[in-house]
């Protein structure tokens, strides 16, 4: 590698981080906001919230990596140029071809960097996030203990509470349960406690009354007691986890027990195959935006205003890759012997790079004397 092949390496992958930052930074505030929303209604701590956040970061990179590959390989080729470094360097003999070599050894580590993330890291951080959701929707405690709110933990069930004390005592406690509609019944205590034992999660609640509906012989009964306990047990969410999701299972699986999986978790075959891979596909893109962001902006001459209608161009050209992307998907997932089109869009931004180097490097309307041909002697 020469120096000036680790100088445009480096300036490629700075930018990349940046640019990777800036994107992560943006589209985290603009999901967060509903998962912070989310997770703290549902009586979460803000550690919980950070997990999550954490668990999703995988999902969101590898959404974001090919968007700054591409805006560093353009933003890193237009300074060069206004900068007049590739100028200089295609006039001392060096090729756009030649010059090519840092951007794809770039394409190429940030390939190996989504490598990782679609095909470990994503799997099991989604498979994580999946059974960490089941265990918070699980959590009754966390979901009942929110003062001056009416709740609903299950289908029929409001529950209120009107003030929480350090000690965990609930003060102006109500419970309506109205899952009998023959036998709807409403509690109402002064105090109560959340007591977790062997049996179950009972609320016991101390002073109140209980309401009782007849609606046959439209009669209201009341009992006044001391002391009264309400299991709500049921409901929590403790039962078998849903069925995981076609990202969170992991890359080894889909390569070795396609067919089990779709017999047992109610997979097609083709939603496999598309996402098996989907993942792999990820790899190529990084590869196939770096080359078409250089390569458009070289068709570009010299100028000290920049190379904007080639980095419209390379825009134009990024939004066609990821078109083909969405449209190629759905077939595959109906025809699973046709996964080779999902590395379309790759192949594309390869093929595409190498025509406009081509024409980078003999440009079609630059004016040359025949070969040979002497110059004409002055009279």
């Amino acid at each position: 590698m020469s120096r000036f092949d680790g100088y445009f390496l480096r300036q490629l992958l700075v930018l990349f981080g940046f640019f990777t930052l800036v994107l992560v930074g943006v589209f985290w505030i603009t999901r967060s906001v509903s998962l912070f929303d989310r997770v703290i209604s549902g009586g979460q701590s803000a550690m919980v919230f950070l997990e999550f956040t954490a668990l999703t970061l995988p999902t969101l990179i590898r959404t974001v990596m090919p968007m700054a590959v591409f805006a560093a390989a353009v933003y890193a080729t237009n300074r060069l140029s206004r900068e007049s470094e590739l100028t200089v360097m295609l006039a001392t003999g060096s090729s756009p071809w030649r010059l090519a070599r840092a951007v794809f050894l770039f394409g190429l580590t940030t390939g190996l960097m989504m490598a990782v993330i679609s095909v470990f890291l994503r799997p099991a951080s989604v498979e994580q996030l999946e059974v960490r959701q089941a265990e918070v929707a699980g959590d009754v405690t966390a979901q009942l203990l929110n003062e001056g709110e009416f709740l609903h933990p299950a289908e029929g069930v409001t529950v209120y509470i009107g003030r929480i004390d350090l000690d965990g005592t609930l003060h102006e406690v109500f419970v309506s349960d109205r899952r009998d509609a023959e036998d709807a019944v409403s509690y109402s205590s002064a105090t109560a406690y959340l007591v977790n034992s062997d049996m179950g999660i009972h609320l016991v609640m101390v002073d109140g009354i209980a309401l009782r509906l007849d609606k046959q012989g439209r009669t209201l009964s009341s009992t006044l007691f001391e002391d009264a306990s309400y299991d709500i047990s049921e409901l929590t969410s403790t039962g078998a986890m849903a069925r995981r999701s076609l990202e969170a299972i992991p890359t080894i699986e889909l390569i070795q027990d396609r067919e089990t999986i779709a017999a047992i978790e109610e997979f097609s075959l083709g939603q496999l195959v598309e996402e098996l891979h989907q993942r792999f596909s990820w790899i190529a893109i990084c590869i196939a935006v770096s080359l078409a962001g250089y390569s458009t902006l070289m068709l570009g001459s010299f100028s000290r205003f920049g190379l904007w209608p080639q980095i419209l161009g390379a825009f134009t050209i990024l939004v066609l890759l990821e078109g083909v992307r969405g449209f190629v998907s759905p077939v595959v997932i109906d025809d699973p012997r046709l996964w080779g089109l999902l590395y379309l869009p790759a192949v594309m931004g390869v093929f595409i790079s190498c025509v406009f180097l081509i024409f980078a490097g003999r440009p079609l309307f630059r004016k040359r004397d025949p070969v040979g041909r002497a110059e004409p002697s002055p009279a």
